[in-house]
């Protein structure tokens, strides 16, 4: 047996090894993320989903009997980034344009100083418009409009302008849904039909809806339903680039403007509970910043629902869907999970 040969198996070996470490300590991760979602079965109650994606392979899966990977459930504010997504499908037909005024499209925005508002502000959350968390967005979670026709008209003639176009981040339900309202003008269909034809089914989302069964309006900030895997082919659609399956969904320029932080150095009015200063984009928030200025890890993350996020730097993407967690034991719980998984990637 030659030197040479004996040298190389010994390298093969090494390497072997060096790949078992690493797989153990993956697996290790994993098996405290595991831990700590059993441990905490009490506070996630019996309905949750955690997955985790990398390079197309699903390397952490958990469920439960009653809430299954491929069952849907509401979202809740993991909808923004769908229905930001939805908004650039019409930007990329040049049928509306960022910088193009909501009064174009729903005139009543002429008046009381409304004007200013563009398609640019709604996907930002910085409309100026008054929309704290105690008063907008908890009446539009409930569904209470019967239209998003009726929605946009109660923005334009009841709520008043606190803030200056672009100056300040008010989180809520108001820009989405007054965009929700735009396309519909613009199309003339339904919105939840809209994201049907335009997102759902080009990603093959079988399970996604924003049709609301009481009959209300639908709800583009916080009103989807999904399963977990289902939404996870919206993620892999934007470490795409837009692309799924061999096919362009949004363009390239599209997902660059939706994971751009177009007012860096905007005053906060409202945020919900828990974003410890992070940036927001277009539909999602910015969780960690590169050198350039640039997001690493973007997530969908608001009061209620699943909680996804993308992370660019490490190539991976999550999510962690539960019906029954309470808002008082989300935020904790959830941000250990998610440190856990980041952990895993280092």
């Amino acid at each position: 047996m030659s030197a040479n040969f004996i040298i190389t198996c010994r390298k093969c070996s090494l390497a072997l090894i060096f790949m078992l470490i690493l797989q153990c300590i993956h697996a290790q991760d994993f098996n405290n993320l595991q831990t700590i979602l059993k441990s905490n079965g009490k506070n996630l109650g019996k309905q949750y989903t955690v997955v985790v994606q990398k390079g197309g392979k699903n390397i952490f899966l958990a469920e439960t009997d009653e809430l299954k990977l491929k069952i849907p459930t509401p979202i809740g504010h993991a909808s923004t980034w769908i229905s930001a997504a939805l908004v650039m499908t019409f930007v990329d037909q040049n049928k509306l344009s960022l910088d193009d005024p909501i009064s174009k499209y729903l005139p009543d925005f002429k008046k009381n100083m409304k004007g200013y508002i563009t398609v640019k502000h709604c996907l930002t959350q910085t409309t100026g418009l008054d929309a704290d968390a105690s008063g907008v967005m908890k009446a539009a979670s409930k569904n209470k409009f019967l239209s998003l026709e009726e929605e946009a008209a109660f923005y334009a003639t009841k709520k008043l302008i606190v803030d200056n176009p672009g100056d300040a981040l008010s989180y809520s339900s108001v820009g989405l849904n007054i965009l929700g309202r735009v396309l519909e003008v613009i199309s003339k269909k339904t919105f939840d039909r809209l994201a049907v034809e335009r997102i759902f089914r080009p990603l093959g989302m079988r399970t996604a809806s924003f049709y609301n069964e009481d009959g209300n309006a639908p709800n583009p900030t916080s009103g989807a339903s999904c399963s977990a895997f289902d939404y996870l082919n919206f993620m892999q659609m934007f470490a795409n680039k837009g692309m799924f399956m061999g096919k362009r969904v949004l363009s390239e320029n599209a997902i660059n403007t939706l994971l751009t932080i177009h007012y860096p150095d905007q005053r906060i009015r409202h945020s919900p509970e828990g974003i410890n200063g992070s940036k927001y984009a277009m539909g999602s928030w910015v969780d960690e910043i590169n050198d350039d200025g640039k997001g690493n890890i973007y997530s969908a993350f608001g009061p209620t629902g699943a909680t996804a996020w993308l992370d660019l730097k490490r190539n991976y993407f999550a999510a962690i869907f539960s019906s029954e967690l309470q808002n008082n034991q989300r935020l904790q719980l959830i941000n250990q999970l998610k440190q856990l998984i980041y952990e895993g990637f280092e």
